[in-house]
C-alpha cells in the first residue's frame, strides 16, 4: 500500500484551508497514493467559540465534506480526513472533533469522534480546556479499507495506549493519528508516543499533522509541531515531514504487521491481574 500523509497549516477560513488540502490531496494522488491522509482539524484551527459559531457547519451540510469527498470519489482513493470541527444538536452547544474514512466511491465509510479531550496546562502562558467547546466520543471505531483495517484516533488519544491496543485486538493493522500538537509537547513527546504505540501493537502509524503559526481572523493565533510521522510496526521511523506544509508519501508492506507480531506476540499476552492496593 502507498500511503501519503499531508500536513496544513489551516486557519480560521475554512473556505482557504478547503483549497489548500484539495491541492495536497491531487498531490499525494497524482504521486501514486491510494491512502491519503489529513490533519486533526483540517477545516478550521480557531480558539474563539465565537468564530467557530459563525464557520462551522453540521455534518449533513459541512462543505470540506461534501468537496472532500467528491474529491475521493473523482480520484478513486481512500481519504482519511483526520478530522472536521462540526456543529452538533447538543444543548451546550458543543462541537464534535470527527475524524472520517471516505472509501474510493466518495462514501462515507467510517467516522470516529474523539474521546479523550485535551484539557492540559502546558506551561505559564500555554493552556487549553478541549472539553470547554467540544464534547468527548465513546466509540472505539476500525474499519476495513482494502487489504488493511485502520484503527481511527485524533491527536490526544495517543497519550492512551490502552486505546490502541483495543484497536489492534479488533483487527487493527494502520493506526492513523491525526493531530495538531503543541509545539511545547511535540518537541517532548511526540515521536516518543507514535514509535511506543506502533511497537506495543505491532502496528504501522500514520500520524498527519498540523504545523506551524496558523492564520487568525478572530483570537489569538494556535501554533502547532508539525513533523507528520509515519513508524513501521518494529518501531523505525519510515517519514518525518518536518515543519513545512506539504505530501509525504510511504510505501507500506503490510506483511510487516504479522511479522513483528510474530517476533512479540504481546498482544495475546494479556493477563488477569488483581489491585493494586
Amino acid at each position: 500500500m502507498k500511503a501519503a500523509l499531508v500536513q496544513l497549516t489551516s486557519g480560521d477560513d475554512p473556505d482557504v484551508n478547503l483549497g489548500a488540502t484539495q491541492a495536497y490531496v491531487a498531490q499525494a494522488a497524482a504521486a501514486g497514493a491510494t491512502l491519503i491522509c489529513t490533519p486533526e482539524v483540517t477545516n478550521c484551527v480557531s480558539q474563539d467559540r465565537a468564530h467557530q459559531q459563525l464557520v462551522l457547519r453540521r455534518q449533513d451540510d459541512d462543505p470540506t465534506l461534501t468537496a472532500l469527498r467528491a474529491q475521493a470519489a473523482d480520484l478513486g482513493i481512500w481519504l482519511s480526513i483526520g478530522s472536521l470541527a462540526l456543529k452538533t444538536d447538543d444543548v451546550d452547544g458543543r462541537f464534535a472533533n470527527r475524524s472520517f474514512l471516505i472509501d474510493p466511491n466518495g462514501a462515507i465509510a467510517a467516522y470516529y469522534d474523539k474521546i479523550h479531550m485535551f484539557d492540559v496546562t502546558v506551561s505559564d502562558t500555554e493552556s487549553y480546556r478541549e472539553s470547554a467547546g467540544y464534547r468527548p466520543g465513546a466509540q472505539a471505531v476500525t474499519v476495513r479499507a482494502d487489504t488493511a483495517t485502520l484503527g481511527l484516533s485524533i491527536c490526544y488519544d495517543l497519550r492512551f495506549a490502552y486505546l490502541y491496543r483495543a484497536l489492534a485486538q479488533a483487527g487493527a493493522d494502520i493506526l492513523l493519528v491525526p493531530s495538531a500538537f503543541s509545539p511545547v509537547t511535540g518537541a517532548a513527546h511526540w515521536e516518543t508516543l507514535l514509535r511506543a504505540r506502533a511497537i506495543e501493537t505491532g502496528c504501522f502509524v500514520l500520524a498527519a499533522a498540523q504545523t506551524g503559526t496558523h492564520p487568525a481572523q478572530a483570537g489569538r493565533p494556535r501554533q502547532t509541531w508539525g513533523h507528520a510521522l509515519a513508524v513501521a510496526p518494529w518501531g523505525e521511523v519510515l517519514a518525518d515531514a518536518g515543519t513545512t506544509p506539504g505530501v509525504t508519501v510511504v510505501n507500506l508492506d503490510l506483511t510487516q504487521v504479522e511479522q513483528a507480531r510474530r517476533r512479540i506476540p504481546a498482544l495475546s499476552h494479556d493477563r488477569p491481574f488483581a489491585g493494586p492496593h
